[in-house]
């Protein structure tokens, strides 16, 4: 009897559904429970698998039907320091595997050493020009980190504080509802200055005073301080008036930059390109539609970029940035980021055309307190801004005109520079003193962290630098062993 009363216990609590705790459902069952985890498990690998399959089949449709346009690497030039091989290897398959549609160069300053520095491909794959030492590109909103460096500079020297009000150097700017608006607020995105309602042409963009009195007038997308919101483009001319307005000398952004920077420590950086240096700059190309779907399979998270650009309400602060300016245009068969006349232009959102090499100098400078002090640079170390950004509608942490992303080694540190549209960024790591400056005109969907080129160079960077720290500390600790010996 009492064997019959065991076996009727251990059924009942095999079955156990009950409601226990306030209507919470839990199962009773250790077997039920098992394969449930065994079914979950089954699932996601089934789904991984399915995936798989998927991006193998489309990196296999894309080599075939893009074979005859991928680029075959012949023209490499460069070199790595000895324990960064890792990263040749990344960027050649990069090429190979035909993420790279077109030119790119790479180079990376450990301290006050450049350890990589690679380039190749094409400058202008459609008319056969190759990519040289002499090529230059436009690195779109990389150029922010640069603005971000001028007004560094500017507060340094003592002639303006983060935490000014924008007013006190120039009177007119507090209309609307502006008046509260720090130089701090606009160089994190927070003056809801994202949008201008008055439409802006070329002329108008190249008129410090028209530019003065659009801004002046403009009414805040939001309440000022409140939110923060990417300010795509109004970035640039917001910047060019604090320049001009805290410079004792009154320099417009690009000049500023040339005679306190550029000319000093010999950077070949151009906030306004002569056009006599036209013929240097390579040509944009936007991915192919197979290209993108290789980007989506690949990383999912390129979906919401594309969301970001193409699916916001006509009302928006997206649609209008991307309405105003017209000639500002990034498109499959229209590409005004091509135009010698926007080159010329001063524009420090979206229009500095530069190298690698310079690149990444320019910000190991940076790193070294040449251009600013070391105790400024501090403060740049984390982001002042997290959470969802007002236009974007994602994470987007930022500061002082920097933008972040997370380190990839883990932890809590960060690395701050700034991304780019279609890839080019620039990023520092201010503990390991770290530069990497990469730059390609074969642009991608997404940029910084979504930027795959760039993500895996990235990654092999550090990955070969901690390499080395933990055989550094091998050989400390052998040689600390031999003397205690």
């Amino acid at each position: 009897m009492a064997e019959k009363e065991v076996k009727t216990v251990v059924k009942e609590e095999d079955d156990e559904v009950a409601v226990r705790g306030g209507g919470r459902l839990e199962t009773g069952s250790y077997s039920q429970q098992r394969r449930l985890l065994i079914y979950g498990i089954a699932s996601i690998l089934a789904v991984s698998g399915a995936w798989l399959v998927l991006a193998t089949t489309v990196d296999t449709i894309a080599i075939l039907v893009e074979s005859g346009g991928m680029v075959n690497l012949d023209n490499l030039v460069g070199h790595v320091a000895p324990g960064y091989e890792k990263v040749e290897k990344v960027f050649k398959r990069n090429f190979a595997d035909g993420w790279e549609r077109e030119g790119a160069s790479i180079t990376v300053y450990h301290k006050n050493r450049v350890i990589v520095d690679l380039q190749g491909g094409y400058a202008d794959k459609a008319s056969g020009r190759k990519w040289t030492p002499d090529t230059r590109t436009v690195v779109f909103s990389t150029t922010k980190a640069v603005g971000a460096v001028c007004v560094a500079i500017l507060v340094d020297r003592g002639y303006i504080s983060y935490d000014d009000k924008m007013s006190k150097i120039w009177p007119e700017f507090a209309q609307n509802g502006k008046e509260n608006i720090t130089i701090d607020w606009l160089m994190s995105h927070r003056a809801g200055l994202a949008a201008l309602d008055m439409p802006i042409t070329i002329d108008d963009a190249n008129d410090f005073d028209k530019m003065s009195e659009v801004i002046a007038s403009q009414k805040p997308n939001w309440e000022p301080g409140t939110k923060s919101g990417y300010h795509a483009i109004t970035y640039g001319w917001i910047v060019d008036q604090i320049v001009r307005r805290a410079d004792p000398k009154g320099r417009s952004v690009g000049r500023f930059f040339k005679e306190e920077v550029a000319d000093v420590h010999g950077i070949d950086f151009h906030i306004g390109l002569p056009p006599s240096e036209e013929h240097t700059v390579s040509r944009l190309s936007m991915p192919s539609t197979l290209h993108l779907f290789r980007e989506i399979v690949h990383d999912p998270r390129v979906l919401i970029v594309l969301a970001v650009f193409n699916l916001r309400p006509p009302n928006s602060i997206a649609r209008k940035i991307a309405a105003n300016p017209t000639w500002f245009k990034l498109e499959q068969d229209v590409n005004t980021f091509n135009n010698p006349t926007l080159h010329a232009m001063e524009q420090v959102a979206a229009l500095g055309i530069t190298k690698s090499r310079d690149l990444a100098r320019l910000f190991s400078l940076v790193q070294q307190g040449k251009l600013f002090s070391k105790d400024l640079l501090e403060k740049f170390r984390a982001p002042q801004v997290q959470g969802i950004d007002e236009v974007v509608m994602t994470p987007l942490p930022k500061g002082h005109g920097f933008l972040y992303e997370r380190h990839p080694m883990g932890g809590k540190k960060w690395l701050v520079g700034h991304p780019g549209y279609g890839g080019s960024t620039i990023m520092m790591d201010l503990d390991d003193e770290i530069t990497i400056a990469y730059v390609s005109n074969g642009l991608k969907t997404g940029m910084g962290e979504l930027t795959r080129t760039y993500r895996h160079l990235r990654d092999a960077v550090f990955e070969c630098l901690e390499k080395q720290k933990n055989q550094q500390s091998v050989i400390i600790e052998d040689a600390m062993q031999a003397v205690a010996a």
